[in-house]
């Protein structure tokens, strides 16, 4: 039985950036291109109809930011697609909000052609962060530390706390697993329960609660 193609969504201002993404998207056989958008607007309305497994959203367009298209498109569909913010500067403050509002991860506009092809994939297939040191490293800059931490950090059991810890580094449920020696199940309970405690919608989102939280720094 055949897989049926990864289906993607292209949002960016620029013509030319969604010409040349189009482009390399297309050359691999698993990947679709089904739609691309000019605006903000334009891409909440594009991934209401056509419903993608994947956007790249560019955070700065008209009408309505990035930020604001991927908040409105994670709330108004029962099974959203992965939003991958596509970026200029990966230190963007934009970027850092996009990932607060619910985008799975970034990618740099610049980053080379097997990356993105690479970034789209994982986003859509696995359970692991996508690039988990850029994530930290932007989350640690401009993470809004809670003081005093919010409660979810006391409800977290030891081993919810070194499992969120494993997910910050970028492991995914088989290697967490391995490290840990438990079931693949137990390690699933765990990071839902993770999620649940976090109120967060996936790795990333709890990886940024968790700097937020001062969890990564405490002992």
């Amino acid at each position: 039985m055949t897989t049926p193609p990864i289906r993607i969504v292209l949002a960016d201002d620029e013509r030319m950036v969604r010409s040349a993404l189009r482009a390399i998207l297309s050359a691999e056989a698993d990947l679709e291109v089904v739609g691309e958008a000019a605006t903000g607007a334009e891409a909440v309305a594009v991934v209401r109809e056509l419903r993608p497994d994947v956007v790249l959203m560019d955070v700065r367009m008209p009408e309505i930011d990035g930020i604001r298209a991927t908040e409105q498109i994670l709330a108004t569909l029962d099974a959203p697609p992965r939003v991958v913010v596509v970026t200029t500067f990966e230190n963007d403050s934009y970027v850092y909000d996009a990932l607060r509002a619910g985008a799975a991860g970034f990618l740099l506009k610049r980053a080379e052609a097997d990356a993105l092809v690479q970034a789209v994939r994982l986003v859509s297939h696995t359970d692991t962060l996508l690039f988990p040191s850029a994530v930290r490293a932007l989350a640690a800059e401009h993470a809004r530390a809670y003081a005093p931490p919010p409660p979810w950090v006391a409800r977290l059991t030891g081993r919810e706390s070194e499992v969120l810890r494993l997910m910050a580094r970028g492991l995914t449920n088989a290697e967490i697993a391995r490290l840990m020696e438990v079931g693949p199940a137990t390690v699933k309970s765990h990071v839902a329960a993770v999620l649940a405690k976090t109120a967060t919608r996936d790795r990333t989102q709890a990886v940024i609660a968790a700097y937020e939280a001062g969890f990564m720094n405490a002992r």
